[in-house]
Parts: structure tokens; C-alpha cells; sequence
């Protein structure tokens, strides 16, 4: 459907955004995000792998990105690093504001396999079988990390104040 030497400028130009976000939503971190991003495409222009169409392009980069973002959290580097100054990466997050990026921070707080389902879900709009299928996992799993997750945001949102308890 596409030649292998554009489409990763074509997936960058229409997904660049998502992916960005997604890898934003998974570190925390602009820049650690704007590193995975590019560090995704470049796997897209060095594989160059053939997709049916956009949204099994789309499922492949969010794939890839979740992936990326697991393998900085296990690094060496990520876990004996720590930002220069948190409030340049508090003015980088522009893209949620008020309760949005309150809500954001507090999904990521949650464990990584909790958030990254809920993220792909809420945010990304994508169904459990398409996320079980995106992180190699049986949709039952999906589904349970789905119900898990709320619950915990949920208990997390009311120690915020966000909920009244009862």
C-alpha cells in the first residue's frame, strides 16, 4: 500500500502526535518522549514493514512505542537518572491542562500495566481486543487489568478529593 521509503514520513506526518502522546503518557517525560518517538520511526524506516492499512499502522506504532517506553523503564540509565528540574517538564506537558493533566498524572502513577491499558482505552480509543492484541496478551487479561485499573484510579482520584467517598 505504500513504498517503503515513505511511509515512515507518511506514519510520522499522520500518527506523529499519537505517538508522541503515547510515549509522553507511558515516561512522564517530554523528552524521554520525544526521544521514543524518534527512535520509533527510525525502527520504521529501518524494518519496513507492510501494513493493510492506517489503523494497522497506527496499532503497530502505539505497539512499538509501548514497547520502547518498557525497555527506558527497565534501563540502567532511567532508573538511576532523574530530571534536571521537574518544572521545565511541568511546562512541556502543554498539550493537557487543569483537572486533564491531573487526571494524566495520576494514571501514571498507577502501575505501568494499569495505565498503559487504561491509556490505550480511554485515550486512544482503542477496544480490548485490539489492545490484547497490541500487548500480546489474552483478552481476558486485558479486561481485567481494564476493571483493576479504574478501580485503582478511582481510589486514587478520591484521595485527590475528586470523588466524594460513599
Amino acid at each position: 500500500m505504500y513504498d517503503s521509503e515513505n511511509t515512515a514520513l507518511y506514519a510520522f506526518r499522520k500518527f506523529g502526535d499519537t505517538v508522541m502522546r503515547c510515549a509522553y503518557a507511558c515516561t512522564g517525560s517530554y523528552c524521554e518522549a520525544e526521544d521514543i518517538t524518534q527512535d520509533v520511526f527510525l525502527s520504521m524506516h529501518a524494518e519496513s514493514p507492510i501494513f493493510s492499512d492506517d489503523e494497522h499502522m497506527k496499532a503497530w506504532l502505539i505497539k512499538v512505542t509501548v514497547n520502547k517506553c518498557k525497555n527506558l523503564k527497565k534501563s540502567f540509565r532511567f532508573s538511576r537518572t532523574q530530571p534536571i528540574d521537574e518544572n521545565i517538564e511541568k511546562e512541556l506537558s502543554c498539550e493537557f491542562t487543569g483537572e486533564e493533566n491531573d487526571l494524566r498524572e495520576l494514571l501514571f502513577k498507577l502501575p505501568e500495566r494499569y495505565s498503559t491499558v487504561l491509556y490505550l482505552y480511554y485515550y486512544e480509543g482503542y477496544n480490548i481486543r485490539e489492545i490484547a492484541t497490541m500487548m500480546s496478551k489474552n483478552e481476558n487479561t486485558v479486561s481485567s487489568l481494564l476493571q483493576r485499573g479504574r478501580k485503582k484510579l478511582k481510589i486514587e482520584l478520591e484521595r485527590e478529593g475528586y470523588y466524594a467517598r460513599g
